[in-house]
């Protein structure tokens, strides 16, 4: 018996962990509907950004009926509408978790505007634009109206504008397990530091390591857990942090088990970021309720945002060891 509910497909083109578990929470949040998912996994970006449509070609759920199309911002909207003509009447909606407009550009990485193009696309291909922070809308925007300057001629006028029109911000939600009472005191001896984010250069791993040896040239102990997702290439500076404080790690890589890493949330006594950008800052927000307290850097971009002032640590302030990073960090 087929099922009167209405039916979803929800396409993440690049299901890194983060998208995965937004994806799992939208999912379980609304069981009134019909969902199915296509996924591609999170390796070889400039390939899966470019191509998650051909990937998708001869997928035999882009032939079926459905209700609402929800995809993430790697997804090529205009590529699959072009090769599925029973999509273009399917209502879409587009997650911006994040836009390639507001990366920091890497040392090893070439100019190349695609990645770009490929969410513009897809924005416009779209009938609602819903991003997880304004930072990320107004970025994102702000990258279209600078491309469009280095554009020779031809262009829409107003698209920065109408594109504006049809968003919304909606962030990725915390699960209420994380609002609990933190059960150990804090150590201002000797704190346990927690960095919990992707092992990517735009993370601000350099930073990470010259924080490190500050402290260490200060006189300053600690303990320091050092987690996050892993891809199969990663700045050298994870490996210079496990060779030269070793003796200081309790944890290093990625935690597969989400309630050890809840755990560890609860354990720490500062949450550390030393990103150079962040869309949401998830990490760090779900760290917050749970650890004693946050550091992140003066630049953070989403240390205004609504949901980050909406969530306190725990437990009281407590005086620390003044974490003031060194130079050029």
């Amino acid at each position: 018996m087929s099922s009167t509910r209405p039916r979803i497909l929800l396409l993440s083109a690049y299901d890194a962990a983060s998208h995965k578990r937004w994806r799992e929470q939208l999912i379980m949040s609304l069981p009134e509907f019909d969902w199915h998912c296509l996924t591609l996994p999170p390796r070889f970006f400039r390939w899966r950004i470019r191509g998650n449509a051909l990937s998708w070609l001869n997928e035999p759920a882009l032939q079926e009926p459905w209700d609402l199309i929800i995809a993430t911002s790697m997804t090529d909207l205009v590529g699959l509408r072009g090769f599925h003509q029973t999509l273009t009447s399917v209502p879409t909606l587009l997650y911006m978790h994040e836009n390639q407009f507001a990366f920091p550009e890497s040392s090893h990485a070439t100019n190349n505007v695609e990645p770009c193009m490929i969410n513009l696309f897809s924005a416009v291909a779209a009938d609602h634009l819903v991003f997880n922070s304004e930072w990320n809308r107004q970025s994102f925007l702000q990258g279209v109206s600078a491309l469009f300057k280095k554009l020779p001629d031809q262009l829409p006028k107003g698209l920065p504008e109408a594109l504006l029109n049809k968003s919304s911000i909606l962030p990725v939600p915390l699960e209420d397990k994380l609002f609990i009472k933190r059960q150990c005191l804090t150590d201002t001896t000797c704190p346990h530091l927690l960095w919990n984010h992707r092992w990517e250069y735009d993370k601000g791993p350099d930073r990470l390591l010259k924080l490190l040896d500050s402290l260490v040239s200060r006189g300053q102990d600690f303990r320091l857990s050092l987690v996050g997702e892993q891809f199969r290439q990663q700045p050298e500076a994870f490996a210079q942090i496990q060779q030269v404080h070793h003796s200081r790690l309790l944890h290093f890589g990625y935690q597969t088990q989400i309630e050890e890493y809840h755990q560890l949330l609860q354990q720490a006594d500062i949450v550390l970021s030393t990103a150079l950008h962040d869309f949401q800052g998830l990490s760090m927000l779900e760290a917050m309720p749970l650890a004693a307290l946050r550091w992140h850097p003066i630049d953070w971009p989403i240390r205004s945002t609504s949901l980050l002032s909406s969530v306190t640590p725990a437990t009281p302030k407590t005086r620390m060891p003044r974490l003031t990073p060194p130079p050029n960090v």
